[in-house]
């Protein structure tokens, strides 16, 4: 540091710096435009995660509502079937009563 450096080191210097803050300052202000769309993306994903229990919660109730009425259908055909296959077997008693005279 014994020597002085001249005017013209010294704007060099002084120019380097200047365009390296410009360059910095871009950077960060890059940085910052990735921040928000980062954030605003983790917003829309938390949104979208909120919709995803809720339509999980739905399908569920659906399901179940479904297989309530699937339960429905099938012991109402049960019960005709049982209706049915008394109706015969009561049609083959009367016909065997009527075929013995009783």
């Amino acid at each position: 540091m014994d020597t002085p450096i001249t005017r013209a080191e010294h704007n060099e210097f002084a120019k380097r710096v200047e365009e390296n803050k410009e360059r910095t300052d871009k950077r960060l202000e890059m940085l910052e435009q990735s921040m928000e769309r980062f954030n605003t993306l983790v917003v829309s994903v938390e949104k979208l995660a909120t919709n995803m229990e809720s339509m999980a919660a739905e399908q569920k109730s659906q399901n179940a509502k479904l297989e309530k009425l699937e339960e429905r259908d099938g012991e109402r055909w049960r019960s005709v079937v049982g209706y049915v296959i008394t109706a015969v077997i009561g049609i083959l008693i009367g016909f065997v009563f009527k075929q013995f005279g009783i």
